[in-house]
């Protein structure tokens, strides 16, 4: 795989006309300093066909060609070990990244040395007919379900985490919580620290606690629960579950910050991911259908 190279061929949009070559790379692309220092001294950046400086006015309409290398990334070639494709559910995909609808159980990445099993190693198996690896972009926990974004290649991770570090990539989860009397609509705000009882959960307020966001609305209420729509301003371990477990209305399922036992699994899903597609900008909404385990609740709570 050394020999690889990544050709991207793109086409200056309208609001760039007259820009600097540099700030099309830079602000637009949002290409990290360190690649755009490495294509322009390689004059790996060609426009229409020929090398220009950084500070060369692009014109809306021309072409743009990005080579790059292996050398220009520090881990260009990340080591994942392939597990069985068969699990392997895509919602979308392209040259350039990979929407997987993760299964509830599944982890999104080994957390020891030649563990398998994780969502990543199944991705890994399907992409190896195509010549390449998942680079992961963000997590979701063990037992939330639903849609995660993986690149395809190295150059696109960095404008990828960009953009959800941005609120650029948009994504919704739904979730059933314990009881009823929520506000149809609300936002939470309760800074997230350790747990100081226990290393493996988080606490609203806890030691070395940082700022976190939640919107939420509600869709239904039945029999004591509420299902809920909700996003995220920041992206805390735990986030949704600690949030609001602290309000008094813990997820259902959930084994860390929920007693009871109204369901045997955690009834979060990753459900909608508005995309910032790398490069063109255009918009992609992509849905992951709803898993057995959230039909199945439903069902049970009509039948009570």
């Amino acid at each position: 795989m050394k020999d690889i190279q990544w050709r991207f061929k793109e086409t200056v949009p309208e609001a760039m006309n007259g820009r600097p070559l540099k700030t099309l790379l830079s602000s637009y692309w949002q290409l990290p300093k360190h690649l755009v220092y490495s294509i322009r001294h390689a004059k790996r950046v060609l426009v229409d066909g020929h090398y220009q400086p950084v500070n060369f006015p692009v014109r809306a309409g021309s072409q743009i060609q990005l080579t790059f290398v292996p050398e220009d990334f520090a881990r260009p070639f990340p080591t994942v070990t392939a597990d069985s494709a068969a699990t392997v559910a895509i919602l979308y995909e392209d040259n350039d990244l990979i929407v997987m609808n993760k299964h509830r159980g599944d982890k999104t990445h080994p957390n020891q040395p030649g563990e398998v099993g994780a969502a990543i190693n199944h991705l890994a198996a399907y992409l190896a007919t195509e010549g390449t690896v998942p680079y992961m972009i963000h997590r979701l926990d063990q037992e939330t379900s639903g849609a995660i974004i993986f690149a395809k290649n190295p150059v696109v991770v960095p404008i990828l985490v960009a953009n959800i570090a941005n609120k650029q990539i948009k994504r919704t989860y739904l979730a059933w919580v314990e009881g009823t009397d929520l506000p149809d609509q609300g936002t939470i705000n309760f800074p997230i620290g350790r747990d100081p009882d226990d290393k493996r959960k988080r606490k609203a307020n806890g030691p070395n606690a940082v700022s976190a966001l939640t919107h939420y609305q509600v869709l239904r209420r039945h029999s004591g629960y509420s299902l809920l729509q909700v996003s995220l301003e920041t992206g805390r371990t735990h986030q949704i579950r600690v949030h609001f477990a602290a309000l008094g209305h813990p997820l259902v399922g959930d084994p860390l910050y929920n007693s009871s036992n109204g369901s045997p699994f955690l009834m979060l899903h990753s459900w909608k991911v508005d995309l910032l597609m790398p490069f063109t900008k255009q918009r992609k909404l992509i849905e992951a259908p709803l898993p057995d385990h959230f039909i199945n609740f439903e069902k049970g709570l009509s039948r009570d």
